[in-house]
């Protein structure tokens, strides 16, 4: 089995992802290192934000995600998500050079002051017709068990 090394993901994340050879460079790195020299990490260990870089590179291939469920001592069932690197797809868009072309600039979030009611103005027009609530009907419910 062919190790992922630093060039290999660089290039791939260039080549599928569109982004410059340093942001590449920087964000394979952060990928291996959370790695090590593991097949697979867990997903607990991740913030949100590097959540989703991980969707991202799931979607373009990169990474694939699991579950694994345990049977604790007891007798109740755990579940563990994990990440695992996809090493064929990883080789071949590093080697092929296959140009994607996306744009992962609106993955970034934008700076907003909350307190000074800023986040609405950085929503477009589509979202505030997007839906049409009926304020008259309960917007929770709540059930008894």
């Amino acid at each position: 089995m062919k190790i992922i090394t630093l060039n290999d993901l660089s290039k791939a994340i260039i080549n599928r992802l569109g982004v410059d050879k340093k942001e590449a460079r920087r964000i394979a790195g952060f990928v291996l290192d959370l790695f090590g020299y593991e097949d697979r990490v867990i997903d607990n260990i991740l913030e949100l934000d590097d959540r989703q870089l991980f969707y991202i590179l799931e979607e373009e291939g990169m990474l694939t995600s699991g579950r694994e469920e345990t049977t604790l001592y007891n007798g109740r069932e755990w579940l563990t998500h994990y990440w695992q690197l996809n090493r064929n797809t990883i080789l071949k868009y590093a080697k092929n050079g296959y140009k994607n072309g996306r744009d992962v600039s609106s993955t970034k979030r934008q700076p907003t002051n909350i307190a000074t009611g800023d986040i609405y103005s950085t929503l477009s027009k589509d979202v505030w017709t997007a839906r049409n609530i009926d304020r008259k009907k309960p917007i929770c419910y709540f059930f008894n068990s």
